[in-house]
């Protein structure tokens, strides 16, 4: 039997075309938005590098592979794991490819932590620093959206952290503790945020720098508590 569509029935039809039509564009759009992006090739940055071996050396890094001293991997803040990076040492213009597995360093000023056999691959074990330029060759994304922290402070007693921790909170809206096990015991650091992007996350530093605090961007891997 031929159906017959009268005016009313086609407006209705058309607008549950619409909404099936939306509802599949925001799904895409939520779904796109929720996977970070990888690091884009050809970025680079100039600072000081700086490397670990022991006592590191076996220990878990913090993509939760083992620490091993003779690969060619590297610890940076904010840069996706797994994202490979070329270093020169603008000194003596000799250079390593590296694979970031690890966060840090955590000193103001360096921008990479060099596994041991990168750092005696640019000879700067000697020195203990050196001044470089990274190149993004390649990367792949985080394992979740991009967020980014910023680490204001690092403390031996808790109590201090905690202190820190509730002031930065009902001032910034969110902060946290990081507890690290370090050789001299347990480590308290103190990061406000996180932010849903690096360029948030730079204006917050620069906010609390402007309240004289040494800040360190940071990109959360992991779950946290505000």
């Amino acid at each position: 039997m031929r159906q017959i569509v009268t005016g009313r029935t086609l407006i209705v039809s058309l607008g549950i075309l619409i909404l099936l039509t939306s509802a599949c564009g925001k799904r895409r759009t939520t779904a796109a938005s929720a996977r970070p992006a990888p690091a884009r090739p050809g970025t680079t940055e100039v600072g000081y590098a700086s490397w670990y071996g022991d006592p590191y050396h076996g220990r878990r890094a913090a993509n939760g592979e083992i620490y091993d001293k003779h690969q060619m991997t590297a610890a940076h803040r904010t840069l996706p794991f797994d994202t490979l990076v070329s270093v020169l040492n603008l000194d003596n213009q000799r250079e390593v490819r590296v694979r970031i597995n690890d966060r840090g360093p955590f000193i103001a000023g360096r921008i990479i932590d060099l596994s041991q056999a990168a750092a005696e691959g640019i000879a700067m074990i000697g020195p203990g620093t050196a001044k470089v330029r990274l190149e993004v060759l390649s990367g792949g994304p985080a394992p979740g959206p991009d967020r980014f922290a910023v680490q204001i402070g690092a403390f031996r007693e808790p109590d201090s952290a905690e202190q820190l921790q509730r002031r930065m909170a009902a001032r910034y809206g969110g902060a946290y503790i990081e507890e690290v096990r370090t050789d001299q015991g347990l480590l308290y650091r103190v990061r406000v945020g996180p932010k849903p992007s690096l360029t948030e996350a730079q204006q917050l530093a620069a906010s609390l720098e402007r309240e004289n605090f040494s800040s360190l961007i940071v990109r959360v891997d992991s779950t946290v508590r505000n």
